[in-house]
């Protein structure tokens, strides 16, 4: 039977990742997929190292270093199975951007779909699906090809 701690460690790592990113935190942020798969919009990538490059190419960071962000998660659902040691979340995430020339607004939403796995104790990501349902101007936010742009 799932616990108030399984609950909260799970919790925990959504929010997490939320944190690393709008902290310009791609290392950490990694290290949450440190024998984890990450799927994008692109290809997938697995592993901290991986990630981590995946995050340095496409997020733009600003001379604070942080790409001026603040992911909003909500709608958390998470669905526990007590005999394999794993967990599966939903959620939804909205990111919201400022910067000098740009006021601060919504600029994509979507949703999670991650799967977790408990080793020795702790949980972990084993893997994060994200779907983008609604996009704003994301030109600030993300390196993008012309073609995407146009």
């Amino acid at each position: 039977m799932s616990t108030a701690a399984d609950i909260n460690a799970v919790t925990n790592l959504i929010a997490r990742y939320a944190e690393m990113i709008d902290a310009g935190d791609f290392a950490g942020a990694g290290a949450l997929f440190a024998d984890g798969v990450f799927i994008g919009s692109g290809a997938s990538v697995r592993g901290s190292a991986a990630v981590e490059r995946m995050f340095g190419a496409m997020v733009i960071r600003y001379e604070d270093g942080t790409p001026r962000t603040h992911h909003a998660t909500s709608n958390i659902a998470i669905e526990f199975d007590e005999a394999t040691d794993t967990a599966t979340a939903r959620s939804y995430f909205t990111v919201f951007q400022a910067v000098s020339d740009f006021p601060l607004q919504p600029v994509v939403a979507g949703n999670y779909r991650d799967r977790f796995e408990r080793q020795d104790g702790r949980w972990r990501f084993a893997e994060r699906q994200v779907r983008i349902t609604l996009t704003g101007d994301l030109s600030h936010h993300l390196r993008m090809p012309a073609a995407v742009r146009d």
